[in-house]
């Protein structure tokens, strides 16, 4: 990976105790693996402007010491509890097999059929929830504080790949395969171990260095010209789609491409499939901080009113 830097940072990356939440440490969150969504979040607080930032603080719970990225694995930590089961399909899209594209009428349902309940129309649930911060502290009909951690999440999981991608096989959690010597699957392959591996073969388990190539790649290396197509988005009701649809033709061209259970998947995988991986998680950390932003400042331009 372009970049690499000598030096290191020795930042902690604690995770919390929140009891407002009843919030407990799981390990093997599901989504992007937990260092894929601190990565998302923490580029994404990066880039906020002052008055997104200040909202962000103001909406964290204490224990968070405002840091966004302490609290994004919360969603999977969450999600069967009684109260929060209804939440379960909103951390991917199953799409038909083999059709490589994604159609919010056809795919954005959970399996009951009831519409809307998928990453794609989460994101704009809750984004529409946010807009409500500006309506001030008193009658608020959403937990925002819920809102904002709901959004950080989905938006790393709408960009990892296999949480768009085939029904039968739930995202390539069925295919069975080895990645190197040990047994894993084709979702946790995406979720974590590229990820991994990248860390520990290129940075010496460092994840503060692998993050800080993340971040040099998009600010003025390989991807800089690109940003600003990733942000862009004229309407919030449209951008979920076009992350969905970028994620389920990356799970086709590069996902299931050339895997069959059983396979072993080793250098020539993972070093074709790296920088993608890591491509996404800079796309998830850009967007959402782009969002949270037109969310929190006066210029709301191009997105839908709350409802």
């Amino acid at each position: 990976m372009e970049g690499r830097k000598d030096s290191k940072r020795a930042r902690a990356l604690g995770l919390v105790l929140w009891v407002g939440f009843v919030l407990i440490f799981v390990p093997g969150a599901e989504g992007w693996s937990k260092e894929g969504h601190v990565f998302t979040c923490r580029i994404a607080q990066s880039l906020l402007k002052p008055d997104a930032a200040h909202v962000v603080k103001h909406l964290l719970p204490e224990y968070a010491n405002g840091d966004l990225s302490s609290l994004c694995t919360w969603p999977d930590q969450i999600r069967h509890w009684y109260k929060y089961r209804w939440t379960s399909s909103l951390h991917f899209i199953d799409t038909p097999d083999n059709e490589c594209s994604f159609d919010y009428a056809r795919d954005c349902h959970d399996q009951h059929g009831q519409e809307n309940m998928c990453v794609a129309g989460a994101i704009q649930n809750f984004t529409s929830q946010l807009l409500h911060y500006k309506e001030g502290t008193s009658d608020r009909r959403y937990n925002l504080t819920e809102a904002l951690l709901f959004l950080s999440h989905f938006m790393g999981d709408i960009h990892q790949p296999m949480h768009c991608a085939f029904t039968s096989d739930e995202g390539g959690n069925t295919i069975e395969l080895r990645w190197f010597r040990h047994k894993s699957n084709l979702h946790h392959v995406w979720d974590r171990e590229i990820i991994l591996t990248a860390a520990k073969d290129y940075y010496e388990k460092d994840m503060d260095l692998l993050l800080e190539d993340i971040e040099g790649n998009f600010t003025d290396g390989v991807w800089s010209d690109d940003t600003s197509s990733w942000r862009d988005c004229k309407d919030i009701l449209s951008c979920p789609i076009k992350y969905a649809t970028e994620s389920i033709k990356i799970a086709c061209k590069w996902g299931y491409k050339g895997v069959e259970n059983g396979a072993t998947l080793a250098d020539d995988y993972f070093n074709s499939r790296m920088p993608i991986v890591m491509k996404r998680i800079a796309q998830g950390g850009v967007r959402l901080a782009m969002i949270l932003n037109h969310v929190f400042s006066d210029d709301q331009e191009g997105f839908v009113s709350p409802t």
